[in-house]
């Protein structure tokens, strides 16, 4: 049967202390007074979770428009939380570690995911190097890909890590196939109450992993070839999504590009993600990929590189196609990033054609 939002486990503990309802009550109007910043939004969440509401009010992240407020539905948030529990086999009593920001979902979740499972929950500042016990034995914990990258060498004693919120870069993939834990990347954002869909990173005899969805969620594809989800369970319609993606089977996927960054140059259809995969271990600055107007193509690629140099050794592009080779290089001190440091492509490119 699965829980209600209502209810907290009897098992859950925080910073390993055992909670009842009102007992979180109290900690949550201690942490809004006199913690940190970051504890101070677990707090409010808190508080927003335990009154007597059916939903919360959570924030979408704005790295492909503008952030907005959107209402989730706590028993979306639960049913969520039981899928993952359901899949990663987590049990009452399991440890977790939080080191993830409380004011978006995937932050919100790892709380409730502890409330509802009886999960006894650490919390770790959301800082890009996490600090906590790396010699404590944690069950499951929840990074991005920089705060995975930053602790390659203090993970040995987590057993499964699932890292969403941008891209896993392959020099990341590559870097993580010895380490003992499990490493997931997931699929998923605000409207979907985090991850629908999940794909093993090592630990694998999987070559290329595919995305292959959670129990109870169906997907499709549009005319566009954009993905369509539809999860009863945790979204009360059916959500089409801006990301292209090639259909393994009924509960599989291949994600190849936002269709918002489609480049179409001398009409061939161009994914700037694709051709980010390709050069991803042979520039060392961050950088993107995108297309300015162009009177013969229509559209021209063009390569975005964070730092004070635009100069590039053409090379680099050597396995690249025809179309997909860059014909402008330019470059920018420092990307625009929202707070959870997605990079906001068209705000740095508007920053970049200013300049």
């Amino acid at each position: 049967m699965t829980p209600k939002f209502d209810k907290i486990h009897l098992r859950f503990k925080l910073n390993g202390i055992n909670f009842d309802h009102e007992d979180l009550k109290e900690v949550a109007y201690s942490l809004v007074k006199e913690g940190e910043a970051y504890e101070q939004i677990i707090g409010n969440f808190l508080l927003d979770w335990l009154d007597d509401k059916d939903y919360v009010l959570t924030k979408t992240s704005g790295s492909t428009g503008l952030p907005k407020l959107i209402k989730i539905k706590k028993q979306q948030m639960v049913n969520s939380s039981v899928m993952t529990g359901d899949f990663f086999g987590l049990a009452p009593g399991d440890k977790a570690l939080h080191c993830l920001p409380c004011q978006y979902i995937a932050g919100k979740m790892m709380l409730v995911r502890a409330l509802i499972l009886g999960l006894e929950l650490d919390m770790a500042p959301p800082t890009s190097i996490p600090s906590y016990d790396d010699l404590k034995e944690y069950d499951f914990c929840a990074m991005i890909p920089l705060q995975l990258q930053n602790s390659l060498d203090r993970i040995q004693h987590i057993k499964t890590i699932i890292v969403g919120g941008a891209r896993v870069s392959g020099t990341l993939m590559a870097a993580i196939q010895n380490c003992k834990a499990t490493v997931y990347e997931t699929y998923g954002m605000t409207e979907t109450v985090s991850h629908i869909a999940i794909r093993q990173l090592n630990n694998t005899s999987e070559t290329v992993p595919n995305f292959k969805t959670l129990r109870d969620i169906s997907i499709s594809k549009d005319d566009r070839d954009c993905l369509i989800i539809d999860a009863p369970a945790l979204a009360d319609h059916t959500i089409i999504t801006n990301d292209v993606v090639e259909m393994i089977s009924d509960n599989q996927f291949k994600i190849i590009g936002r269709y918002d960054n489609m480049i179409n140059s001398g009409g061939v259809k161009l994914f700037p993600e694709v051709i980010e995969a390709k050069l991803q271990d042979k520039i060392e600055n961050r950088f993107f990929i995108s297309s300015e107007t162009d009177k013969d193509l229509g559209q021209k690629v063009i390569l975005v590189v964070e730092g004070d140099s635009n100069t590039i050794d053409t090379s680099l592009f050597e396995d690249l196609d025809k179309f997909e080779v860059p014909k402008v290089v330019y470059n920018t001190n420092k990307f625009i990033e929202t707070p959870n440091r997605k990079i906001q492509r068209q705000k740095t490119l508007d920053l970049v054609f200013k300049g």
